[in-house]
């Protein structure tokens, strides 16, 4: 699953349903890395909502943030806003709260932008959680 053609996307999604967790977080990663991850959206989300194992949702939502964009930060945001399960719930708000650039003052305003951005978001699931991240930060 080393490329992005569309048999390796096709590959990384059939991974995606594998019983072994391990592999469910490589397609993750693989997904997560994909140049425009808009058509595997609903496969990256059953990822990162993965009730089997966190490992899962801290392999995809690291790779998705990873991207430095707004549609990783979104799929992730998207994800914690409707996570219903406690455990992957926690997965999701560490990832975020330990996103790697809140540790330099330029990337850590570049995630606020980028926040602001998605705190006007359409769906109203991601709003509320950017508005929330947001006023964790004031």
């Amino acid at each position: 699953m080393d490329d992005f053609t569309e048999q390796g996307l096709h590959d990384a999604i059939a991974a995606a349903e594998s019983p072994t967790w391990s592999v469910r977080a490589a397609a993750g990663r693989h997904l997560a890395a994909a140049p425009q991850i808009e058509g595997v959206t609903g496969v990256l989300h059953r990822l990162l909502l993965d009730a089997q194992d966190t490992g899962v949702t801290s392999d995809t939502a690291s790779a998705l943030l990873a991207r430095r964009d707004l549609a990783g930060l979104r799929a992730v945001l998207a994800a914690r806003a409707v996570a219903s399960d406690l455990g992957t719930a926690d997965q999701l708000a560490a990832e975020l709260d330990c996103d790697p650039r809140w540790a330099t003052g330029q990337d850590g305003d570049e995630l606020i932008v980028q926040l602001r951005t998605l705190a006007a978001d359409r769906d109203p699931d991601v709003r509320s959680e950017a508005q929330l991240r947001l006023t964790y930060l004031r």
